[in-house]
C-alpha cells in the first residue's frame, strides 16, 4: 500500500495541535450516520516503543482493512508496515525498539466462515525483516517455511518483560475441552528465526506474571472449580502455593502485577466489601493491610503504568476512569495534559526506556472517541494522531452520568443515564438498555457506539447495574446469585419507574432492549412487566436456563456446568420450578407486545436453537414479532454490515413503536 493512501484514509495528521480540541459543527446538522457508529474506521490503536522513538499505529485505510504503520518522532516520516487486502491487523506489540510482534484477522467475516487462526507475525519497524511465526492456513510465507511455523492454537501473550531483545511469549494450547481442565504451554518465541522453547510453569496455568528478566514468577492455575495460586522466588526454585479458591464465586485474592523491585500487588478483599489493591508480603505470606488503591463505592480492577524505574501509577474506573499516580512527576504531568485537553479523560503511557520526551496520551469522554496524541514535554506540545470513529461529531453526542437508585427492597443499585442532546425538558421515550454477562460490570463513562446511536435518535438510554453485576463489591455481586427473573429482574423494572418518577421517562414510552443475558432479561421483562415495557430488542439472549445445561454443541464447559452454574444460576433438580417460573420460552404465549429478535447461526455461547425454539413458542399468540437470523455471526456482531443493518432494524423498530407522537 503506498503511504499517501495510508496518510489519507487513516486519518494520521503530523503537525503540531492547538491546546484545545475544537468542534464544528451546527445544532441544525442531519442526524449521524448508522455507518459512523458500527463501521470500522480510523486510527485504531498506538504504542510508543520502548524507547520512545516511534509510534505503531493500527489505522483502517479507504477499503476499512485495519493497517499496520510506525511513525518516527524525531523525523515525522510515516512507514507502511503491515497491510493486507484480505485481512486486518488484529492485536500487536512492541518486540523492542525496532520491532514488532502481530496477529490477523478478517473483519469482513462472520464466526462462521473464519477457518484459519489469528496466526502471529513480526515486521522491523522500516517494514523489513518480514516474518511469520505461527500458521494461519492461507498466510503461509513460504513452503519452506510451513514446517517450522507453530500450530495455529498459539497465541501471543503481550504486554510482558523488558522487551529489549528479539523473543516474545506465547501461549500454545495443548489441551481445552468441555469436560477437560486447560492445559497449555508457555512458550519463549524468537521472532527473528522462529524458534521456540517451553518455559516450565505449572500445568493448567492461565495468567502468568513475568519480570523483567523474563521469568515466570507467578501463576494462577484452574484445577477443577479451584484456582490455585502459586509463586517462585528469582533464585528459580520450587513453585509455593500461595492460595486457592473457587473461583466461580469470586477471586479472594488475585495477583495482578509484579513490580520491577520484585514486590507483588494482589487484589483482595481483606474484609472489605469492596475489592482493594494490596502489596503482599513474599517473606510471610500475607497480604499488608494497608491498601495501595481503594475505593468505598467500587471494586478496583487496575491497570499499572511502570517504566524502567518502577511503578509510576495504577489506572481504574470508579464512576469514571482516573489515573493515581504514586510518582510526582507523573501526577504534575497528568495536570498538564488535562489543562491542554480540559473535556477528556486523558490516559498517560509511558516508554519502558525513554530516550525521547514523547509519552502517549488517549483522550475520550462520554462523548468523545478515542483520539491518539503523542505529548513532548519539552516543548509542551501535543502532536494529534488521529482518532476512532472520526466521522462522529461531538457536538451531537449526548452526556452520560452516573447515577443510584433504590430497588424496591432497598438495594442501591448503580446506573448510567445518556440523555439526548438538546432534548427538550420533558418526559422522553427511553431504551432500558440490559447489559450481557450477567457477572461482570456493563457500564463505563466512555464513548459507547449503541448509547450514542439510540441517543442520537432521541431517545433517554438507562442502564442499570442490577444486582450480580461486579465491579460494585462483594454484596452487590452475591445478592444476583439464582436471581435470574427475580430480583435481578426487578431492580431492571425499578431502574425504568425511577426514570418515570423523576419526569425523565415517558411511561407509554419505554423499551427493553439486551443481548446475551440481556437478552434474556428483555424477554423477561416483557413477560413481567407488561404494563411498564412497550416492546423489546433481543438479540443472541437465552431463552431457557434449562437449554444452557442440555445444549451439547454450546461452549459452555462441563466443569462450569458442574461448579459454577448451580451456584450462580440455578440448579437444574434443586431450583427445577424456578427454573420453568423464569423461562421464557416456558412463558412466551404471555408475551404480546412487539418485539425485534435477532440471532448468529454460527453462536456456540447462545446457540441459534434459543432463538429459533422462542420464535416458534411466541409467534403464534404475537403478531408482531421480528425475527433475523444471521447465519455467519456468532455470539455478537462482528461485521460492520451486521452491526449497520441491525441497528438500522433497531432504529425503524423503535420508531414505529416508541419514536415520536
Amino acid at each position: 500500500m503506498r503511504l499517501s493512501i495510508l496518510l489519507r484514509h487513516c486519518a494520521i495528521v503530523v503537525c503540531a495541535v492547538a491546546a484545545n480540541i475544537g468542534f464544528e459543527g451546527s445544532a441544525a446538522a442531519a442526524l449521524p450516520s448508522v455507518e459512523s457508529f458500527f463501521q470500522n474506521s480510523g486510527v485504531n490503536g498506538a504504542l510508543l516503543s520502548p524507547d520512545g522513538r516511534l509510534v505503531a499505529l493500527r489505522a483502517a485505510n479507504k477499503e476499512h482493512r485495519l493497517t499496520l504503520a510506525v511513525l518516527n518522532l524525531e523525523t515525522m516520516k510515516l512507514s507502511p508496515v503491515a497491510s493486507y487486502n484480505d485481512g486486518d491487523v488484529g492485536e500487536f506489540d512492541w518486540v523492542n525498539e525496532h520491532r514488532l510482534v502481530f496477529s490477523m484477522a478478517d473483519l469482513t467475516k462472520g464466526k462462521a466462515d473464519v477457518h484459519v487462526g489469528p496466526g502471529l507475525f513480526a515486521v522491523n519497524s522500516d517494514g523489513s525483516g518480514m516474518r511469520q511465526l505461527v500458521e494461519r492456513s492461507h498466510y503461509l510465507v513460504s513452503a519452506g517455511d510451513a514446517p517450522k511455523l507453530l500450530p495455529w492454537r498459539t497465541y501471543l501473550l503481550g504486554g510482558v518483560g523488558a522487551r529489549d531483545g528479539n523473543d516474545v511469549f506465547a501461549v500454545q494450547v495443548e489441551g481445552y475441552g468441555k469436560s477437560v481442565d486447560t492445559y497449555t504451554t508457555l512458550l519463549r518465541l524468537n521472532t527473528v528465526n522462529g524458534r521456540a522453547e517451553p518455559v516450565e510453569v505449572p500445568l493448567h496455568a492461565v495468567k502468568w506474571l513475568i519480570d523483567d528478566a523474563g521469568v515466570p514468577r507467578v501463576v494462577v492455575s484452574e484445577e477443577g472449580a479451584h484456582r490455585i495460586v502459586r509463586y517462585r522466588d528469582t533464585a528459580g526454585g520450587q513453585w509455593r502455593v500461595l492460595t486457592q479458591f473457587e473461583h466461580y464465586v469470586g477471586a479472594e485474592l488475585e495477583p495482578v502485577y509484579l513490580a520491577p523491585d520484585d514486590t507483588l500487588y494482589v487484589r483482595s478483599y481483606q474484609g472489605r466489601d469492596k475489592s482493594a489493591i494490596y502489596r503482599y508480603d513474599l517473606a510471610h505470606d500475607r497480604v499488608l493491610p494497608q491498601p495501595v488503591a481503594a475505593s468505598d463505592d467500587f471494586d478496583v480492577y487496575p491497570g499499572f503504568v511502570h517504566n524502567q524505574r518502577g511503578l509510576l501509577g495504577l489506572r481504574y474506573s470508579i464512576d469514571a476512569e482516573i489515573t493515581q499516580w504514586l510518582d510526582p512527576a507523573m501526577a504534575a504531568l497528568q495536570k498538564q495534559i488535562d489543562a491542554l485537553l480540559p473535556v477528556t479523560t486523558n490516559r498517560i503511557n509511558v516508554a519502558l526506556r525513554a530516550q525521547t520526551p514523547y509519552v502517549m496520551v488517549t483522550a475520550f469522554s462520554d462523548a468523545q472517541p478515542f483520539v491518539y496524541y503523542v505529548y513532548n514535554t519539552a516543548t509542551q506540545k501535543l502532536l494529534k494522531l488521529g482518532g476512532e470513529h472520526a466521522d462522529i461529531d461531538v457536538k451531537q453526542m449526548s452526556q452520560k452520568d452516573f447515577i443510584r437508585y433504590r430497588a424496591r427492597d432497598g438495594l442501591s443499585i448503580p446506573a448510567y443515564i445518556t440523555t439526548p442532546v438538546g432534548a427538550p425538558k420533558k418526559p422522553l421515550p427511553m431504551v432500558v438498555m440490559v447489559h450481557g454477562g450477567p457477572y461482570l460490570r456493563g457500564g463505563f463513562w466512555n464513548w459507547n457506539p449503541e448509547t450514542q446511536f439510540l441517543a442520537s435518535r432521541g431517545y433517554v438510554v438507562l442502564e442499570p447495574e442490577f444486582r450480580g453485576s461486579t465491579g460494585y463489591g462483594a454484596r452487590h455481586f452475591q445478592a444476583g446469585w439464582k436471581q435470574w427473573g427475580l430480583g435481578m429482574q426487578n431492580d431492571i423494572a425499578d431502574a425504568a419507574r425511577w426514570a418515570i418518577a423523576q419526569g425523565i421517562a415517558d411511561p407509554k414510552r419505554i423499551c427493553i432492549a439486551g443481548a446475551s443475558y440481556g437478552g434474556y432479561a428483555t424477554l423477561m421483562g416483557l413477560v413481567n412487566d407488561p404494563d411498564l415495557f412497550r416492546c423489546g430488542v433481543d438479540w443472541a439472549g437465552v431463552t431457557d436456563i434449562n437449554l444452557m445445561y442440555s445444549v451439547s454443541w454450546s461452549d459452555a464447559s462441563d466443569i462450569y456446568k458442574r461448579h459454577g452454574m448451580p451456584i450462580l444460576i440455578g440448579d437444574r433438580v434443586k431450583d427445577a420450578a424456578q427454573l420453568q417460573a423464569t423461562s421464557p420460552l416456558e412463558q412466551a404465549a404471555r408475551i404480546k407486545q412487539p418485539l425485534l429478535l435477532a440471532y448468529g447461526g454460527a453462536d456456540e455461547r447462545v446457540p441459534l436453537v434459543h432463538g429459533e425454539k422462542f420464535y416458534d413458542a411466541v409467534k403464534a399468540g404475537n403478531p408482531d414479532v421480528e425475527w433475523i437470523v444471521y447465519p455467519e455471526e456468532g455470539h455478537g456482531w462482528a461485521m460492520a454490515k451486521t452491526r449497520i443493518d441491525f441497528w438500522t432494524r433497531v432504529e425503524r423498530f423503535l420508531n414505529r413503536n416508541i419514536g415520536q407522537p
